[in-house]
């Protein structure tokens, strides 16, 4: 079995893997990362989403193997010194859920989202969340959450993007 070292919440992990489990599979049962749920299984929901080396995406398409060498952080790794991220604030402000199945992917991808345009308008968040589907809330207060976010994150830069951009912005500077 191959053996595989990935950094998951800022913790690095050394597993046996089989070649065809997938990542979210590994982050849940075997690292107990359980806020990142098993929605689909097929990448069409986005509810595993998670940033891999800085950018989001769907646990479930991902091979465990395909993260050998490669910084993971889930949703439970967003918080610092026991204060929610910006954007696990604004969604819980905003009312931006009613299952939550499908928030821990949600946030991930904004985040994501943000990296790429930090103050999006309505349309282009619900452009940039379209491979995330939330069968509950109709996406108005997630979109306000977002836009929210976004406000917050631009007065605390160093909050902006978890993971591996983290070093690339603190190298940069």
């Amino acid at each position: 079995m191959p053996r595989i070292t990935v950094s998951v919440d800022g913790v690095t992990y050394e597993e046996e893997v089989e070649p065809r489990l997938l990542l979210v599979h590994l982050l849940r049962d075997r690292l107990g990362k359980t806020g990142t749920p098993v929605g689909c299984d097929t990448g069409n929901c986005g509810a595993c989403t998670v940033t891999l080396d800085g950018r989001s995406a769907k646990s479930c398409s991902v091979l465990a193997v395909q993260a050998d060498g490669s910084e993971v952080v889930t949703v439970e790794g967003l918080a610092r010194d026991g204060r929610w991220h910006p954007m696990q604030e604004a969604f819980h402000a905003e009312h931006a859920l009613q299952c939550g199945y499908c928030t821990p992917g949600m946030i991930m991808a904004a985040i994501d989202l943000l990296r790429d345009d930090p103050d999006p308008s309505e349309e282009a968040v619900r452009r940039g969340l379209e491979g995330n589907l939330c069968r509950c809330t109709g996406y108005t207060n997630i979109v306000r959450a977002v836009r929210r976010a976004a406000a917050e994150m631009s007065r605390v830069p160093h909050e902006r993007a978890p993971g591996a951009a983290e070093g690339r912005e603190a190298a940069a500077s």
